[in-house]
Order: structure tokens, then sequence, then C-alpha cells
């Protein structure tokens, strides 16, 4: 899962190499966080954050049974997860 979040948001970003995405597994989910440099954050969530709404769709259908969360690590969070 982290490989196909990785290239989805690598193809959006203008920095590719400060793509990077987490990966943390519980019995029935799985959470993946994804930090980019921050100059891209505006082009990886897109208008109304329709295009981080479509990664995150393709990740849950790619998921299979087992829930994929997909949360955006925002610079300046101190390592929480945002949305």
């Amino acid at each position: 899962m982290t490989e196909l979040v990785s290239f989805l948001a690598r193809g959006l970003v203008s920095v590719p190499d400060a793509v990077r995405v987490s990966q943390v597994e519980g019995e029935s989910s799985l959470l993946l966080e994804l930090s980019v440099d921050p100059v891209d954050l505006p082009a990886l969530k897109g208008p109304d954050e329709n295009t981080l709404r479509a990664i995150r769709t393709v990740l849950s259908a790619s998921s299979g049974r087992r829930k994929a969360i997909l949360e955006l690590v925002e610079p300046g969070s101190d390592g929480a997860a945002e949305e």
C-alpha cells in the first residue's frame, strides 16, 4: 500500500524526493501517513481536497477487506496526523 500511495503522490508534486509514506498496521486496519514538501501541499490536496479524496478512494478500493486510512501529515503539526 505504501508503494501505491507514494507512486500517486510523486506524480502530483514538484519535489517527489520529499514524499514519505509510513505505515502502521492494526488488526483490521492500516494507517498510512503521508508527508510531502510544504510547497506541494496545495497540489496534493487539490481544490476542496478533491485530489486527496481521490487518492483515499483508490487506496480504499485496493485495500480489500482491510480498512485503509490515509492521513496527511502537515509541517508544524509535530508529527500528529491531520486531514
